[in-house]
């Protein structure tokens, strides 16, 4: 049986596809599940610095949740689907190595609620971006509602979660809801790139950035004292050794993540 997500290592970053083009990578249990396995792999593989995520094909990175999946569901049921939802997507925001969306095609609903769970975003020129929950009666359940807001501002996310309006690449990139826009043959390219730039960098610093970029919006005043906690840990690293070492004899720096 096809898998619904496939990976692939490649120099040392973790490539994660949703494999259901017919479907428009529109996310389903099995796709979670399979995600969900794959951060296992992010998490505990040493081998492994960085991962990306995208949609098979051109035309979709995912569009939503599969409705028919869910549409029988009662209150309780949709809980448990809304609470499955967070707790992958809180993986993947609170991962300790990046995690680049990139987004072609629709990236709409659940689709964009994955790609927002991501550290940042990179899209193709045809890709699109929207939440439409409230044209099936529902609103977004797996984050959507909260890391909008945190991404391009109040005003502008209410506006996109209450007229269901889907925004082009361009536009998404002008709030800030992308990093970058790029040809679909230069999508995965540039996010390897950008990846691998990372890669150089002291793996323990690049988590502690995203701990505490994280603890501003979870933790508000007390992300300043979770920073100062994270530079501080820092300095007891092999890593921060190396580095100054390397800056002060002018040459590369070799990281271990110790």
């Amino acid at each position: 049986m096809e898998k619904a997500v496939v990976t692939q290592i490649k120099d040392q970053i973790l490539h994660i596809t949703i494999h259901r083009e017919s479907k428009y990578n529109a996310l389903n249990k099995e796709v979670f599940d399979q995600i969900d396995e794959a951060l296992d792999e992010l998490y505990h593989n040493g081998e492994i610095k960085s991962a990306l995520i995208t949609g098979q094909g051109a035309k979709a990175f995912a569009a939503g949740a599969d409705i028919a999946e869910f549409s029988k569901f009662n209150a309780n049921e949709a809980l448990k689907l809304s609470r499955r939802g967070h707790n992958v997507f809180f993986r993947i925001e609170n991962c300790y190595k990046p995690i680049i969306a990139a987004v072609n095609g629709f990236a709409l609903g659940g689709g964009l609620e994955l790609a927002m769970a991501c550290h940042f975003r990179i899209a193709s020129e045809n890709a699109s971006f929207g939440q439409p929950e409230v044209n099936l009666g529902l609103i977004p359940g797996y984050g959507g509602t909260q890391r909008l807001v945190q991404l391009i501002g109040k005003g502008k996310a209410m506006e996109l979660l209450m007229t269901a309006d889907s925004i082009k690449a361009d536009e998404a990139l002008r709030l800030g809801l992308v990093n970058h826009v790029v040809t679909s043959e230069a999508l995965i390219p540039k996010a390897v790139e950008l990846l691998q730039k990372i890669n150089t960098k002291a793996p323990l610093a690049i988590g502690k950035v995203i701990f505490a970029v994280n603890s501003y919006f979870n933790d508000g005043p007390v992300g300043y004292t979770n920073e100062n906690k994270y530079f501080s840990e820092l300095f007891d690293t092999e890593d921060f050794k190396e580095g100054v070492d390397a800056f002060l004899n002018k040459r590369k720096a070799d990281f271990k993540g110790k």
